[in-house]
């Protein structure tokens, strides 16, 4: 990946803190050895020579970007710890803990590379992708304990499940959080024309950093999904599920970006309620094991914590005309 000299001129003098007057500085000033030190925090194996130190950090800086990464949207890893470093909220200088002049600085320089910095619940610094709105180097863990923020943003999704239906369900929970997640050509398939479905709510691609490109279907159920002999309200039975599914894997999908048909490679059963452990036990029974290795699943509370730890901007309620919450209105 490669930023503008100027992108990088102005990030480095961040990391150095060459702002003056120094006392009025929204970043603490770095002199030679603590550069050194900023890079270990971040790290990375870079010492300063003892040269002018923004230029310096600068080419440092464009020899980071040059590093791995994910796909051509993604800046390394290396680079995503730099600006979680500069960031630190502890480091926070003449402003609150949260940063915000410092946080208009940095990201008035990365708006020219399609990039935007913000704070998710845990208080790191994350980069979003502008265009794609897809999160840059997410490694949170989703089962780890929340924050206030994070547990308040889950319970007000939560309501929102619990009164939408389906389709509200597809277009306005699944659909953001897996474009948030890196997946790409998301499209509902037969929303509109069930009869066009094909077994599958949703189908999206996700590229692999080999530019490699893996295809993964959706069969997406409202309520929870048991084993029980007879569907009860609000719950589907698993039964009805495998049928979706044997169609779904077995149906091509139509690419237009690369103008040819292909075949699902990997499955998602998505419930707004709860999977159940007989559901699972008796779905693997009836599948091949090439097959069930294709099966994934993804219950309400992966959903919820996954929105929670990602940052995915909440839906704005089509089910009722009030907000969510009186906390924090959509």
């Amino acid at each position: 990946m490669k930023f503008r000299r100027r992108t990088l001129d102005q990030i480095a003098d961040m990391i150095c803190g060459n702002f003056f007057p120094v006392e009025e500085s929204l970043f603490p000033y770095r002199s030679s050895s603590y550069i050194t030190k900023f890079f270990q925090d971040a790290e990375t194996n870079f010492e300063h020579d003892g040269s002018t130190r923004a230029a310096w950090v600068s080419s440092t800086l464009e020899e980071i970007l040059k590093g791995p990464s994910k796909d051509a949207n993604t800046p390394p890893d290396a680079f995503l710890r730099v600006i979680a470093t500069l960031m630190d909220q502890s480091d926070a200088k003449n402003e609150c803990s949260e940063r915000p002049g410092a946080l208009n600085m940095l990201n008035a320089s990365l708006a020219r590379e399609g990039f935007e910095a913000f704070y998710s619940g845990d208080r790191r610094c994350y980069l979003r992708h502008t265009a794609t709105k897809t999160i840059s180097g997410v490694m949170l863990n989703p089962h780890r304990p929340m924050s206030a923020d994070e547990l308040n943003r889950r319970k007000q999704l939560k309501e929102y499940i619990e009164l939408a239906d389906e389709d509200d369900l597809i277009d306005n929970v699944l659909v953001p959080l897996f474009r948030q997640l890196g997946f790409h050509r998301i499209t509902a398939a037969g929303h509109k024309d069930k009869a066009l479905e094909y077994g599958k709510d949703i189908w999206m691609r996700y590229s692999l950093p080999t530019q490699h490109i893996l295809y993964f279907g959706l069969q997406v159920k409202k309520g929870k999904l048991d084993a029980a002999g007879t569907s009860r309200s609000g719950s589907a039975n698993i039964a009805e599920v495998i049928n979706q599914i044997t169609m779904m894997i077995g149906h091509e999908i139509f690419d237009q970006e690369i103008n040819r048909r292909v075949l699902v490679d990997h499955v998602f059963i998505v419930s707004g309620g709860e999977i159940t452990k007989a559901a699972r036990n008796w779905l693997g029974g009836k599948l091949d094991a090439a097959r069930r290795s294709q099966i994934m699943f993804m219950d309400r509370d992966d959903i919820l914590n996954l929105f929670a730890v990602t940052n995915t901007p909440l839906p704005t309620s089509t089910v009722r005309d009030e907000p969510l919450s009186d906390e924090v209105p959509f």
